[in-house]
């Protein structure tokens, strides 16, 4: 009996050891899911709109309701509207780690005061257009002095369009994956009665392009030159205002016109200016990693930020491949497509069966580039070798010389092939387009 006892201990012991290897086997895994489920948990915005006054700020409204919301489950974000701006009084960084203001700003002191105790104890903020709108600064100066910057509204461009956007610092995490301009999405632009740039604190992330004059279509209400930030930050806080978000309208039908949400590159900051805001990390380049076969580029110079352009838009063989302001439309999109042995046809998007040729097959420095039907011509394929900061060069299979842009920055300027060198002249971003 006692030997019997001392066997069934045995077994016992060995089948609750057994149990604990088991039940330690099946519950690590368990907690290593929840650590990484833990570490991958969204970020909460809360926008904040009124949309109740003048229709394309109504019309913005709705089309960051529907956007945003879109964008949330890719982006790891999630995307609460509200019109109880009540929900400011008592806002916490725990509930909400990023605010947006669509159309409008706190009216009342105890919003207003609910709202810089949380931007005070490490919230963060997005505003858009008329959320920084005012003739009375002096009403809440934290807010539209301090905070903002701006001060009073001072003029306006009529009617709504679009502008070439130039990027003033690309290396703030929200504009690191940017060209140097881009061009918006339309809208109606305001300037201010305060020096942005002499601002306290204040860091213009981009401002309007002096290509872009004269903005706007009414003669009376266009800006003509000038110094126009278009979005910018302030450094002792986690904030972003961007001076977009007015759709053109058909005011006497009602009827939308424009989308704010219309430019890529523009919604590229948007993105990564929530990204920043709810996780303090960056933006990155594009692509990040390989380049993707099935994806149009532009192709943005790193020297004078101006991008590989078909000119006048042709499609015709010879059309000349020159350099010109970065606009997103067909003459400035191309697919990266292998052939072999490492090298590839760069494609324009309006006509596929093309390619990028270094005309007459020529090996000299300076020759011109254009488009021509792709036959599988040497002159035709180029490797893409990857730099840092997500950029390339593109080597020419015939010559081994590299694609460069020309030694002047001026639009329409042929682009040409050069010994290779390694300077930015010769380095492009690529920038992928929907």
């Amino acid at each position: 009996m006692t030997t019997d006892r001392v066997r069934a201990r045995s077994v016992g012991v060995r089948l609750l050891a057994l149990l604990a290897v088991l039940l330690g086997l099946t519950a690590a895994p368990a907690a290593h899911g929840a650590e990484q489920k833990a570490a991958a948990a969204p970020y909460k915005v809360l926008a904040f709109y009124n949309g109740t006054w003048d229709d394309a700020h109504i019309s913005f409204v709705r089309e960051a309701n529907t956007w945003f919301p879109q964008q949330a489950a890719a982006n790891n974000f999630t995307y609460t509207a509200t019109n109880d701006w009540n929900r400011l009084n008592s806002i916490t960084k725990d509930q909400y780690q990023v605010v947006l203001f669509l159309d409008d700003a706190p009216q009342t002191a105890s919003q207003r005061t609910g709202f810089e105790r949380y931007m005070r104890n490490g919230g963060a903020w997005m505003g858009f257009h008329v959320s920084a709108f005012t003739t009375n600064a002096g009403a809440w100066s934290w807010y539209y002095n301090d905070f903002l910057g701006s001060g009073n509204f001072k003029s306006n461009t009529w009617g709504p369009t679009t502008a070439t956007i130039k990027v003033d610092d690309r290396t703030h995490p929200t504009t690191v994956g940017l060209p140097g301009t881009f061009t918006s999405s339309v809208s109606e632009w305001y300037s201010w009665t305060n020096n942005l740039r002499t601002r306290p604190g204040i860091k213009v992330l981009s401002s309007v392009d002096p290509v872009s004059f004269p903005l706007g279509t009414d003669p009376n209400q266009s800006w003509y030159s000038g110094d126009y930030p278009i979005t910018w930050t302030n450094t002792n806080y986690k904030m972003i205002y961007a001076n977009f978000g007015h759709n053109a309208m058909n005011y006497s039908t009602g009827q939308t016109l424009s989308s704010t949400f219309g430019s890529a590159t523009q919604n590229r900051f948007v993105l990564d200016s929530l990204k920043w805001l709810g996780t303090g990390e960056g933006g990155t380049t594009t692509p990040p990693g390989p380049i993707d076969e099935n994806a149009w580029y532009s192709l943005v110079n790193s020297g004078n930020n101006l991008c590989v352009d078909a000119r006048a838009a042709a499609t015709a063989n010879g059309t000349v491949i020159q350099q010109y302001t970065c606009n997103s439309t067909l003459a400035q999109q191309y697919q990266v497509r292998a052939t072999d042995g490492g090298f590839s046809r760069i494609g324009p998007r309006a006509n596929a069966a093309q390619a990028i040729d270094v005309t007459n097959v020529s090996t000299a420095d300076n020759a011109p580039l254009q488009l021509w039907s792709y036959s599988g011509g040497t002159n035709q394929q180029w490797q893409a070798v990857a730099e840092t900061g997500g950029r390339f060069h593109f080597t020419a299979r015939h010559s081994g010389k590299c694609l460069s842009a020309p030694d002047t920055a001026t639009i329409g300027t042929g682009l040409v092939q050069r010994a290779c060198n390694g300077s930015a002249a010769q380095s492009f971003q690529l920038v992928q387009q929907p």
